[in-house]
C-alpha cells in the first residue's frame, strides 16, 4: 500500500521505517531539511536499537523516500499518518498546534481519490472530529475565489473536491529503546473509526504485523485488533499510560512503606506480582517514571477530566506520588552524607530510560536541580549521552566520559538509569577511587552483595 508518514520524530520515523520493511511503500514528511537530509543517508536522528539498520534496508529496496514537501506525500499516500508532536503546555493539556496545522496542509492539497487519515499521535478525547473538521477547512480554504485586482471574482479556482477521506484513531503503545521490536511484535492493534472502509484499508496495512509474519514469535496466535469508536481508541491510549504510571507509582509508595518498617520491596514486588490479577510487570520501585508520555499523557488525561467537571483524585496522586519521589536518591545522600554541600556526587544514567537518549522530563534533571541548590557538585555518566555529546537542557552537571572519571573524587554515586552495562563495571576499582565509597541504587538494578563485596555501602529503594 502507498503510506504518507507526516512528521519523522519518535514515533512517525519508527512507524514509517517499519511499514516499509514489510513492503508498504512510504513517503516520510518532515519540514526540517537538515533531518531529511540525514534521512536520506540512512542515519536515523534519533538513538533507537535496530531502526538505522531498518532505515537502510527499506532505502535500499527503495521502500521509502524522504522529503519536505507534503503535496507530494498526500498525493502519493492512500494512508496519511499524522505523526507530529502534541507536547503538554503548562495547564497539562495538549499542544495541538502542530496536528492543525498538518490537517490544514493535508485538506489543502487533497486532490481526488478517497484517502484514510489516521492519528497516529497522541490527541486529547475528541480529537479525530476536531482533525476532520480542520482537513475541511484545508478544503475550504483551497475552494475561495480570487479577488481580482478590480475587485470581482474569478471561478476558476473554485475546486470541485468532494471530501473523500476518513479519519481513523491508531494510537500507538511503542516502548522507547524497543521500539521497533513493540512494532513488529505488538500485544494488540487498536483502530478506532465508523467507516467499514477505512477499518478494511487498515487491517490490510497491517496484515503482515497481524499474521506475525515479522514477529520474534511468528507460531503465536494473531495479533489481537480492537476496533473501536475514535473517542474510544484514544481513551485507550491514555488510560493504559495512566494505569501504567499509577502502578509504579503506588509501588514506590509501598517502597517508602518499607524503608520505614524494614520489609523488603524486591520480595513484595515479587509476591504480589505472581498474582494473575496484578502481574509483575511494571513493580520495579524506583526514582520514579519520567520521559515524553507518561507525565504528558497523565497530565492530559488529568486536564480533559478536568474539563468535563470531573476531578481525578487518583491520577492526581500518582503525579504527586511520582513528583515526590524523585527525591528519594536525596534523603538518602542526606542520611549518609549529612551535609551535602561542599560534597561530589557522581550520577550512573541521564537517560529517563535505558536504549534511549531521550532525557525528556527524565528523574536525573530533578537530582541535578536539587543537588545544585544544596551546593552539590554533580558529575555524570551515561553511555549514550556521554559518547553523542547530547547536551540539551542539562546545566550544572559535569558529564564525563566513563564511569572511572565519574567515580574520581566522588563522595557517593547514584544509579538512576538502569543501563545493562552498569552490571558489569570495575565497582571494586570505582570504589578505590572515591573519598566515600557509597552507592544509593536508584533502581533496585544491582547486586547488592556484590556491590559490598567491592567495598560499597549500599542503599536501595525500600531495601
Amino acid at each position: 500500500m502507498r503510506v504518507c508518514v507526516i512528521g519523522t520524530g519518535y514515533v512517525g520515523l519508527v512507524t514509517g521505517a517499519c511499514l516499509a520493511h514489510i513492503g508498504h511503500q512510504v513517503i516520510c514528511v518532515d519540514n526540517n531539511e537538515e533531518k531529511v537530509k540525514l534521512m536520506k543517508a540512512g542515519q536515523s536522528p534519533i538513538f533507537e536499537p535496530g531502526l538505522s539498520e531498518i532505515m537502510q534496508f527499506a532505502i535500499q529496496n527503495e521502500q521509502i523516500e524522504f522529503t519536505t514537501d507534503i503535496a507530494a506525500g498526500v498525493a502519493h499516500g492512500e494512508i496519511l499518518f499524522i505523526a507530529v508532536g502534541t507536547p503538554s503546555l503548562p495547564t497539562g493539556e495538549s499542544d495541538m498546534r502542530y496536528v492543525e496545522a498538518v490537517a490544514r496542509e493535508i485538506g489543502a492539497h487533497l486532490n481526488g481519490g478517497y484517502k484514510v487519515i489516521v492519528n497516529k499521535s497522541t490527541v486529547p478525547i475528541g480529537s479525530g472530529d476536531w482533525v476532520r473538521m480542520i482537513v475541511l477547512d484545508g478544503i475550504t480554504e483551497r475552494q475561495k475565489p480570487l479577488v481580482t485586482a478590480g475587485g470581482g471574482t474569478t471561478s476558476q479556482r473554485v475546486f470541485e473536491i468532494e471530501a473523500k477521506f476518513d479519519v481513523v484513531s491508531n494510537p500507538e503503545f511503542l516502548r522507547e529503546g524497543s521500539a521497533v521490536y513493540d512494532t513488529f511484535n505488538p500485544d494488540r492493534i487498536v483502530l478506532g473509526s465508523n467507516s467499514p472502509r477505512a477499518l478494511a484499508m487498515m487491517q490490510e496495512l497491517y496484515a503482515p504485523i497481524v499474521k506475525r509474519q515479522y514477529a520474534t514469535d511468528p507460531f503465536l496466535p494473531p495479533v489481537p485488533v480492537v476496533m473501536t469508536d475514535i473517542n474510544s481508541a484514544e481513551m485507550i491510549k491514555y488510560a493504559a499510560n495512566a494505569f501504567l504510571a499509577t502502578k509504579i507509582s503506588f509501588i514506590n509508595e509501598v517502597a517508602n512503606i518499607c524503608d520505614r518498617v524494614g520489609a523488603d520491596i524486591s520480595q513484595v514486588a515479587k509476591g504480589i506480582g505472581l498474582d494473575s490479577r496484578i502481574g509483575s510487570r511494571f513493580l520495579q520501585a524506583g526514582v520514579g517514571w519520567g520521559g515524553s508520555c507518561f507525565p504528558k499523557d497523565v497530565s492530559a488525561l488529568i486536564h480533559t477530566a478536568d474539563d468535563y467537571g470531573y476531578e481525578a483524585h487518583l491520577l492526581k496522586a500518582a503525579v504527586s506520588v511520582n513528583q515526590r519521589q524523585r527525591l528519594i536518591a536525596i534523603e538518602k545522600l542526606q542520611q549518609v552524607l549529612k551535609i551535602l554541600k561542599g560534597k561530589t556526587v557522581g550520577l550512573l544514567g541521564l537517560t529517563f530510560k535505558p536504549d534511549t537518549d531521550d532525557m525528556r522530563d527524565a528523574p536525573a534533571l530533578n537530582l541535578i536541580e536539587h543537588l545544585n541548590r544544596l551546593g552539590t557538585k554533580v558529575k555524570a555518566y551515561d553511555p549514550v549521552v556521554s559518547q553523542t555529546g547530547i547536551r540539551h537542557g542539562l546545566c550544572g552537571v559535569q558529564v564525563e566520559t566513563d564511569p572511572e572519571r565519574l567515580a574520581d573524587g566522588c563522595d557517593a554515586l547514584v544509579l538512576v538509569t538502569e543501563w545493562q552495562q552498569f552490571r558489569n563495571l570495575d565497582y571494586s576499582r570505582m570504589a578505590r577511587l572515591m573519598n566515600n565509597p557509597v552507592i544509593i541504587d536508584g533502581r533496585n538494578f544491582l547486586e547488592r552483595e556484590e556491590l559490598q563485596q567491592a567495598g560499597f555501602y549500599y542503599l536501595g529503594v525500600g531495601r
